[in-house]
């Protein structure tokens, strides 16, 4: 039975699997996008996302538990002053794995992570959309459903 296996371990020890993944995310915070093989991808995503989500909180706590999974001192930085204020509003899936095809050396599947909110070309072709708030029934519902009407200047009154 295999209960409770859901780390994949890359062929490494937990130390040398640990600093890769710390390595790539840190080149990933840096550069924006890597490629790698998908099995890594794939490892480094669940790694990565957890760490975005806590940079959207600026406190010191959040930069200490950050820095202890990433362990250098310029991409923590990044992450909490760039990365953060671009993903804000977004609820997760802060990255992207894309397929590139088999490496030529020992036709291993590569692919391409990026963040998502720094790739131009997907998000040149979609409006930004504006982040919609609930509204609750009591209240101003008649005030807000009908338009303000302003006067407007006439040749008469001039």
């Amino acid at each position: 039975m295999r209960h409770g296996k859901k780390v994949n371990h890359l062929g490494r020890k937990t130390a040398h699997r640990k600093a890769m993944l710390a390595n790539m995310a840190c080149s990933l915070i840096e550069h924006k996008r890597i490629n790698t093989t998908v099995a890594k991808a794939k490892a480094l995503k669940q790694f990565v996302e957890p760490i975005v989500t806590k940079s959207k909180v600026d406190t010191t706590h959040n930069r200490r538990i950050v820095f202890s999974k990433l362990r250098q001192k310029d991409a923590v930085t990044e992450l909490f002053r760039e990365v953060a204020t671009k993903v804000g509003d977004r609820p997760g899936g802060y990255t992207r794995i894309i397929k590139l095809g088999n490496r030529l050396g020992d036709n291993a599947e590569m692919a391409m992570i990026e963040l998502v909110d720094y790739n131009e070309l997907y998000n040149a072709g979609k409006p930004s959309k504006k982040k919609s708030t609930r509204r609750s029934r009591r209240g101003s519902g008649a005030k807000a459903a009908a338009p303000a009407v302003q006067p407007t200047a006439t040749k008469e009154e001039e």
